[in-house]
């Protein structure tokens, strides 16, 4: 039986007492300093506990109760026979100085002195979540260049709480957050003045994906769906050199794959002001010798203006615009109706009634993200209300409102000599709504009438700010990544900057990361268990028969997962070792913290080797469960014999891992997986792995949610799901650093 005690030692000059702790056990007794200090008044020796008379009382409580845990499980776990005082004084004086390092913050942008003279590239991560993206950047490096981080952006407070965590309190750095909807009014204000003037020469994000998957139904009209053009709004404003938008396989083919087409043409919309001018003075010289369709060619010019101004600006030109349609219509409908009919006929209303919603497309544009956004926070999807709400969403855009206009020009009938006059009606309509390139294309038989298509294309050249190639599909485990998840890249590169169609893989098809690699040292959790150390895997005793077999899974290999025998290390090693190439020379050791209060309390935070590698509490009926799935190898085959023990489930799905292969995509839900080796489901440090996340990286806030939280809530499961795999985002960072000029 272990008895664990603290202690107050002998009293310093200023009278405060050393706090210690003491273990017995048999005959073995060890006496530790815990590194706080109290005055003999404040301690309540009975309850073992600093009495609230001092200040500073929760959070020493909660650090002596953590060193009592760990000081506990310790002598559960470890085999009596290697107890040794020294081995049990290493172990509590590895807790007490990795606490001491920690206590002195300084968010200061500090590199090892290797790094000096050398180039930074800066980036931004927009919808950064966990920071999957940031930390795969902060580990690129390429001759003499490398990262710097200036500001990750993202809606939840947990993923604003682990960014701060990571890389100001941990890291030092003085990386900015900005936690707000990218679709506020503010947003883009608010981005600015963090940014300070700071030029941004790499943009990476992927706006939320869920209504792209294909791994769901896919919701119409979904909240997530028009963020795109939001995150294109920041490159329009920020210039940088380079983006990158990641986004579910999905996206390819939605709608027929229109989506990816409507995305394309919005980046190669994006135009540089600078050169602007030339495509108006192009225009202006056209309209000189047009004569037939000369009100059609001013539309296209009125059009092209809205490019170049800013949100002020184009409320006024959209208004414009359909207030010299509406002047159009005005003349024509003495010649097609009679005043009666004029005042009292339903199509003539649409028409009038169609010119007044467009010309407030700002406030339908408002409207519709507040339908839309109830339409989610109240759930409406398959059921009587989603269909009505989504019939008036479509009616309020503006596709469908022309559309209405067109239709009741057709109800009307009008005599032939009329119709020329509407079809330049319906015409200037539809240019009010055309992107920049569907413009493009519909000037080209005046560009061709002209004889001017290479000058056109010239003008094109410089007026386009961004090249892009077709998206493409990446997979993560073509990057060392131990994980079978496939992902959308699309690369924006600037116009002086080198195309990059494509990310090379950096290991093989042979020389994949195996799901072994990644997690068989973090195999020493059991049931409702929680580690904040590493412990020792004994593959003979544990695999006994196939030892030579798993051992032979385990190679050596640079950052990106390449094989290195000679110099390189395991990924189990990389992992611990960390992937930042040692360029943050003053970090603090790896903590973990459950709100922002805690976070800025230094002393309350949880410092230990090892964090998120706690089990959930499951019943023997599960644990059960599992142990058949595990053995059979796959839930499909295993639900006989389940339903036959009375055990089945109406759970969808188990994926059981393989050790010898790679994992399927992590999702956000933890019990979808089982161990490969254990019933069980993963914990968040192991999902991480899969993920190559490094262990110093730790999830903070919650640990998980369920139900109607899910909406609102972003726990570590969450977080770890939807996060881009690090060593991905390195593969996309080192490219464009080989590539940046």
């Amino acid at each position: 039986m272990i008895n664990v005690k603290f202690y107050l030692d002998k009293a310093d000059k200023s009278k405060r007492f050393p706090i210690h702790l003491v273990i017995r056990q048999k005959d073995i007794q060890v006496k530790v300093a815990t590194g706080e200090k109290i005055l003999k008044k404040d301690w309540d020796n009975k309850n073992q506990v600093v009495k609230e008379s001092e200040y500073t009382n929760k959070s020493i409580n909660k650090f002596l109760a953590f060193l009592k845990q760990e000081v506990e499980k310790y002598f559960d776990s470890e085999p009596h026979s290697q107890f040794t005082d020294k081995k049990v004084k290493e172990k509590i004086l590895s807790l007490v100085n990795g606490r001491k390092v920690n206590t002195d913050v300084k968010i200061l942008f500090e590199n090892s002195k290797e790094y000096e003279g050398k180039t930074k590239t800066t980036f931004v991560d927009l919808f950064a979540g966990a920071g999957g993206f940031s930390e795969g950047f902060l580990q690129a490096e390429h001759g003499n260049r490398y990262y710097d981080f200036l500001l990750g952006s993202d809606i939840n407070e947990n993923c604003e709480l682990t960014h701060l965590a990571r890389y100001n309190y941990q890291l030092g750095m003085d990386a900015e957050f900005l936690r707000q909807d990218i679709t506020e009014p503010d947003f883009l204000d608010n981005l600015l003045k963090k940014l300070k003037g700071q030029q941004v020469d790499v943009v990476c994000g992927g706006p939320p994906c869920q209504s792209f998957s294909l791994a769901g139904k896919r919701k119409k009209f979904d909240k997530k769906d028009d963020l795109f053009a939001h995150y294109l709004n920041v490159i329009r404003i920020l210039r940088p050199k380079y983006f990158v938008m990641e986004n579910v396989k999905g996206i390819l083919t939605k709608e027929g794959g229109k989506i990816k087409e409507m995305i394309l043409r919005e980046i190669k919309s994006i135009v540089d002001l600078k050169e602007f001018h030339q495509l108006i003075n192009f225009l202006a010289k056209l309209r000189k010798v047009e004569k037939e369709k000369a009100f059609t060619l001013d539309c296209y010019n009125l059009r092209m203006q809205f490019e170049s101004a800013n949100e002020k600006e184009l409320e006024k030109l959209r208004e414009n615009y359909i207030q010299i349609i509406e002047n159009k219509f005005r003349i024509l409908t003495p010649k097609i109706a009679d005043y009666k009919t004029s005042k009292t006929d339903i199509n003539i209303n649409t028409i009038r009634h169609g010119f007044n919603l467009l010309k407030r497309s700002k406030e339908l544009a408002y409207v519709r993200k507040k339908v839309i956004l109830e339409k989610a926070h109240s759930d409406l999807d398959n059921d009587f209300f989603a269909e009505k709400f989504d019939v008036f969403l479509t009616s309020i855009e503006s596709d469908s409102i022309i559309n209405q206009i067109h239709d009741a020009f057709l109800n009307l009938k009008p005599e032939k000599s009329f119709q020329k006059e509407i079809a330049e009606i319906i015409e200037a309509l539809e240019i009010y709504n055309f992107s920049f390139e569907e413009c493009i294309q519909g000037l080209q038989p005046f560009v061709q009438a002209l004889n001017a298509e290479l000058e056109f294309d010239e003008i094109l050249s410089h007026i386009r700010l961004y090249n892009i190639d077709q998206p493409f599909v990446a997979l993560a485990s073509n990057y060392g990544v131990p994980q079978n998840r496939e992902r959308v890249l699309f690369i924006g590169c600037r116009k002086d900057q080198k195309l990059i169609k494509v990310v090379p893989p950096t290991v093989s098809e042979s020389d994949k990361v195996t799901v072994f690699e990644a997690l068989y040292d973090l195999d020493f959790v059991g049931n409702n268990d929680e580690k904040f150390n590493y412990e020792t895997i004994d593959l003979k005793s544990k695999y006994n028969g196939s030892t030579d077999k798993m051992k032979s899974l385990i190679k050596k290999r640079n950052i990106d997962g390449k094989p290195d025998e000679s110099k390189g290390l395991t990924y189990a090693e990389w992992s611990k070792k960390g992937r930042l190439n040692g360029r943050f020379a003053n970090s603090k050791n790896p903590f973990y913290v459950r709100s922002f209060d805690e976070l800025e309390n230094t002393l309350t935070h949880i410092v230990a080797p090892l964090h998120n590698h706690k089990t959930s509490k499951q019943n023997e009926d599960v644990i059960k469960r599992l142990e058949v799935i595990l053995k059979t190898g796959d839930y499909d085959s295993a639900k006989k014999e389940l339903k036959k023990i009375g055990l089945d489930s109406d759970k969808r799905n188990y994926n059981v891992l393989k050790p010898d292969s790679q994992s399927p995509t992590v999702m956000t839900i933890p019990d979808d997986y089982i161990h490969f080796s254990s019933p069980r489901a993963l914990t968040v440090r192991e999902m991480a792995r899969l993920q190559s996340f490094d262990d110093s990286f730790v999830f903070q806030g919650k640990r998980s949610t369920g139900g109607n939280k899910r909406k609102f809530e972003v726990p570590q499961f969450t977080l770890v799901g939807n996060a881009v795999p690090p060593l991905m985002a390195h593969a996309v960072a080192l490219e464009i650093l080989r590539n940046i000029i």
